[in-house]
């Protein structure tokens, strides 16, 4: 099989070619001399199957971040067919020496100057057969975002890999030419093929940034913004929610029911109230999951976060980190995982290592799942979101708490750089395909964890079987007496306290757990849990499973990250010990003032 790999500086508009190309059918895998996993997608081109690699976007390839490094690693060990350069065409004149850098490793290149249709509107114009003529290799204009020049470029892509790839087997060319030269020749190639007005505008840009960069109004603003997200999702995603889940309720009464009424009653129960119960209920969440990544999507390729970054820079320097460490906190909204590897393109080792140990205090949406049901039990429509909103607030506090005590142990004088792009409205193809990426994550997990977690409920709750089901006297019940004294405190009882062990696992089995060990599903479990605990009890329930420790995959990135087992246990010691201490003080707090 042929292989294609994706290279270019980051923002370069990499990942979104590699969507269009893929169509989001891509997979996560490892690769010989590399310690990493990078994200693949197979297609056909031609009459060939072809895998195409996105690569971690750098500046150098002589550079020393660990992004760097496994991009050089990789094109020494997997010696790619054809090597696709992806270049911004707004930043041209900047990108043009990592392309000359791999010109020099005699590997098949295509040059895609991507974002063509801003460098239009900025008015700068590139003369493509010449620079393809100078340079000696395909080069097209495209818009990935929007496709434009995409069938040509796919047509040269498709004749590049009939040609055999010039070899690099002995080793990756490190004695590349000297710098002097690589300016030299940009220097000549952009003189006779670039054309740049002498001020690039963007009004809009300059008068949004004039409002949004604002000193003193520029981080409420972002507070709003992020706000009124949550509001969006509570509006339009409880009433997919509740449909979904009596639809699920019904297609259980109507077919499941009596089509398994012939079963021994251990089964039944083992496949109604354990899988179907505990799947259906985090099933019907997963229209507010597609929609929290709908509107992230518009936030993030709008341009918007790397504001954020740069307005919290101040206040993130004063805790060790930079702006950069704000942004990968944002990531950890969607998932810890990605956010955790992102921290590569960090140079420090000790701002790295400080930035993971914050990033796990991110709200993932798997803890969303679980938020959104509690606060949709046991809160009105319109308290419900300021709940949410308040969770989120507290996990930003819990990072910033957590920097400002381990600053001192990992120390860094790492300068902070910063690209602000122009803001870009997604397209509704990017935003389609971003929900579609997550539900497919979301399925895929379900397949894996959540089945066998409900599974491993329910059997714990109705073993052995002469107890009654849930009951004290079950393996679970029995599980939950143990640790009621640690739990107790904080206001947690036995049947939560089995939801949060197998939340360790993945934290969407939590709600699939607990509608095992209620036996109900839908609003049938939220309105048994409403009348079995106060909002008290449920809010501090909320702070727990907020801060202990992250799930098996988030604990296994932090190892494979961070080399190093002593830090994976700091982080998951801390984590478990502030998420108690945080809920004993509010719980107790609400209780000494009457609640």
């Amino acid at each position: 099989m042929k292989r294609i790999a994706l290279l270019g500086m980051p923002n370069t508009g990499k990942s979104t070619l590699f969507n269009r190309m893929t169509g989001g059918a891509a997979r996560v895998g490892n690769w010989p001399g590399i310690t990493v996993e990078l994200l693949s997608g197979k297609i056909m081109l031609g009459s060939d199957m072809v895998e195409i690699i996105d690569l971690p976007g750098i500046y150098d390839l002589h550079g020393f971040s660990d992004d760097e490094q496994v991009v050089r690693h990789f094109l020494h060990d997997n010696v790619p067919d054809l090597a696709l350069v992806i270049v911004n065409t707004t930043q041209i004149e900047r990108q043009m020496s990592l392309l000359l850098q791999l010109k020099q490793l005699d590997i098949n290149l295509v040059v895609m100057l991507n974002m063509a249709d801003e460098a239009k509107k900025f008015g700068i114009s590139v003369d493509v057969a010449k620079m393809s003529a100078l340079l000696e290799m395909p080069i097209f204009l495209l818009s990935a975002k929007y496709g434009s020049g995409y069938p040509e470029a796919l047509q040269a892509i498709t004749k590049a890999l009939r040609y055999p790839t010039p070899g690099m087997a002995e080793e990756l060319r490190s004695q590349l030419e000297q710098d002097e030269h690589i300016e030299t020749e940009m220097a000549r190639v952009l003189k006779h093929t670039v054309q740049v007005p002498a001020r690039l505008s963007d009004n809009l840009t300059e008068k949004l940034d004039s409002v949004i960069l604002h000193p003193w109004l520029g981080l409420p603003i972002f507070f709003a913004v992020m706000y009124l997200l949550f509001q969006g999702i509570f509006i339009f995603g409880q009433p997919l929610q509740t449909g979904i889940a009596a639809l699920f309720t019904w297609l259980r009464e109507t077919a499941l029911v009596p089509l398994l009424s012939g079963l021994p009653h251990a089964v039944q129960g083992l496949l109604l109230d354990g899988i179907y119960n505990g799947v259906a209920t985090v099933a019907a969440f997963v229209p507010i999951i597609v929609l929290f990544f709908l509107f992230m999507a518009m936030v993030e390729d709008s341009g918007y976060l790397s504001r954020a970054a740069f307005l919290m820079d101040a206040l993130m320097a004063r805790l060790g980190l930079d702006g950069r460490g704000f942004v990968m906190l944002l990531m950890g909204f969607g998932c810890n995982v990605p956010a955790l590897m992102g921290t590569r393109v960090m140079r420090s080792r000790a701002m790295r290592l400080l930035n993971m140990l914050v990033i796990p205090f991110s709200l993932c949406s798997a803890r969303l799942q679980v938020f959104i049901f509690f606060t949709a039990a046991l809160f009105s429509p319109k308290a419900a979101p300021v709940v949410l909103f308040s969770l989120y607030l507290f996990s930003f506090a819990s990072a910033i708490l957590t920097a400002l005590i381990f600053k001192h142990q990992f120390k860094n004088n790492e300068p902070f750089v910063l690209e602000l792009p122009p803001y870009r409205f997604p397209t509704l193809r990017q935003m389609v395909l971003r929900g579609w990426l997550e539900v497919r994550h979301f399925l895929r997990r379900a397949t894996k964890f959540i089945v066998a977690g409900v599974v491993l409920v329910w059997l714990l709750t109705h073993l052995p079987l002469s107890a009654a089901p849930a009951s004290a006297d079950t393996w679970a019940g029995m599980i939950g007496g143990a640790l009621h004294p640690f739990f107790a405190p904080i206001g947690i009882n036995e049947q939560l306290t089995i939801a949060l062990i197998f939340g360790f696992i993945a934290k969407e089995i939590v709600i699939g757990a607990l509608a095992v060990i209620y036996g109900l599903s839908g609003a049938a479990l939220g309105s048994a849990i409403g009348q079995q605990l106060d909002w008290v009890q449920a809010y501090s329930f909320m702070l727990f499973t907020l801060l202990y420790t992250p799930c098996l995959a988030t604990v296994a990135t932090l190892q494979s990250e961070s080399k190093q087992t002593s830090f994976t246990v700091l982080s998951l010691a801390w984590s478990l010990g502030l998420a108690w201490l945080v809920s004993f003080v509010f719980y107790q707090g609400a209780r000494a003032l009457g609640y």
